[in-house]
């Protein structure tokens, strides 16, 4: 097998996803053979560092050998089970963990991050029918939000390039003013545009709140609007305000849980707990598809009844497939074995420390937040995504720019002497393409 043959092959047979087609005549795909920590290696041996830890799932590197042995040994007794009507161990034990985590209770569990999304929209629709407010039926999220690309996800999401196309087939939701520090006037303090962001969607629920079912958010970071990072006392703030008008507070922790921002998940950080949590990505450190959607007890009984009709009627065919549970199992264990939460601070500090010495560099809003680190290149190419993606490819670095904002999001085992050619390699990337 080689680069070339491979590449025909996946052209000819594969559609690649968030990907016009059109584009592979003159961009070629990158076809990869192998990964080892936080390396890919191609077909002909030269390799890429994965500092977007391969859209944000792969935790604790490639080929990790206690995930792998997980798997492995699950193989050995059972690989899936439906579960409708039947359970298994790992299904059970993750759903303990996760309880015990979140502090919430019943873990429903699909293959990806739209479908978690999905679930607590109808769940929360559902509740409120269940309890005898139906009229308790829209949703709000926030300006530049991203939840998914399935039909009712994509109602709440608000970046143009992916809704536009299907506004006909979504929804309709109410966006709220985005907390994100960015767009914050002159002088004014990251907390203080987050409390009057806050206070629009005080004033929004109050007047509304009859007819809101839930408000969906992104914990600290709008990650597909460019890494939009926000103060805490949003998300605090929030809570309170859902709490007194009685409508859910969905966290959506897809991309930012599991250690991403700093603690277990985004959510901490205010001190509070969410109705519901959607969870994916990080969740089986990038081996294999899960999600799970936690909510609280109140919520879940609301849907425990004689009639068939108030359950929630919803499935999957591969949910909580044993496999998938088993990898998430050996993650939630790594955390533990190797006080990964404590090591991510001290890399967190290294690499703040090396970027704090730029100068010169035509670049705005440094921000970070756990390990994940953006800016936004000031720049008049047009074709500056592409530029900084290729001679990053070419340079041995796989990062991939959101419109011009750079960011890093690397897998958690980035050595020092990885961190600084990730640092050093974006450095003359930016000198180069802006």
């Amino acid at each position: 097998m080689n680069n070339k043959d491979l590449l025909s092959r996946s052209l000819k047979s594969v559609w690649h996803p968030c990907t016009q087609m059109k584009a592979h005549e003159t961009l070629p795909l990158l076809p990869i053979a192998s990964g080892e920590g936080v390396w890919l290696k191609d077909f002909e041996g030269k390799r890429y560092l994965d500092g977007v830890s391969s859209w944000w799932v792969n935790l604790f590197g490639h080929n990790e050998p206690r995930i792998k042995t997980a798997i492995s040994e699950q193989l050995d007794t059972l690989e899936h089970v439906m579960l409708a009507g039947f359970t298994h161990e790992p299904v059970v034990q993750l759903s303990e963990k996760l309880g015990l985590l979140t502090g919430l209770g019943h873990c429903f569990y699909a293959s990806d991050g739209a479908s978690a999304t999905e679930i607590a929209l109808k769940m929360s629709f559902h509740y409120w029918r269940n309890i005898g407010q139906p009229e308790k039926n829209q949703f709000l999220s926030l300006q530049n939000s991203y939840h998914g690309e399935t039909i009712g996800a994509l109602s709440v999401t608000d970046v143009a390039i992916f809704k536009d196309t299907y506004a006909p087939l979504l929804r309709q939701s109410a966006q709220m003013p985005s907390p994100d520090a960015r767009l914050a006037e002159a002088g004014e303090s990251a907390e203080a545009y987050a409390n009057r962001c806050a206070d629009f969607l005080e004033t929004y629920i109050k007047q509304h709140h009859a007819d809101i079912a839930a408000f969906i958010v992104e914990p600290l970071i709008q990650c597909a609007s460019g890494m939009g990072m926000y103060s805490s006392v949003y998300l605090k703030r929030a809570r309170e305000i859902c709490t007194q008008y009685q409508v859910h507070l969905i966290a959506d922790e897809i991309a930012v849980g599991f250690g991403r921002t700093g603690t277990m998940f985004a959510s901490e950080q205010s001190n509070i707990k969410p109705d519901f949590i959607c969870l994916s990505k990080g969740i089986t450190g990038g081996y294999l598809p899960l999600s799970v959607t936690l909510t609280t007890d109140e919520i879940y009984l609301a849907f425990y009844d004689d009639s068939v009709a108030r359950g929630f009627l919803h499935s999957h065919s591969y949910t909580g497939n044993a496999l998938a549970c088993s990898a998430a199992l050996a993650t939630l264990a790594i955390f533990e074995q190797d006080d990964v939460l404590s090591k991510n601070q001290s890399k967190t500090t290294y690499i703040n420390n090396q970027i704090s010495t730029w100068q010169g560099l035509p670049i705005a809003h440094i921000r970070n937040q756990g390990m994940v680190w953006a800016f936004d290149v000031q720049t008049k190419n047009q074709q500056f995504q592409r530029d900084f993606y290729l001679q990053g490819l070419a340079q041995g670095l796989l990062l991939r720019p959101i419109g011009n904002t750079v960011y890093w999001m690397p897998p958690y085992v980035i050595s020092p002497d990885e961190m600084d050619f990730m640092i050093n390699t974006t450095k003359q990337l930016v000198m180069t393409c802006a």
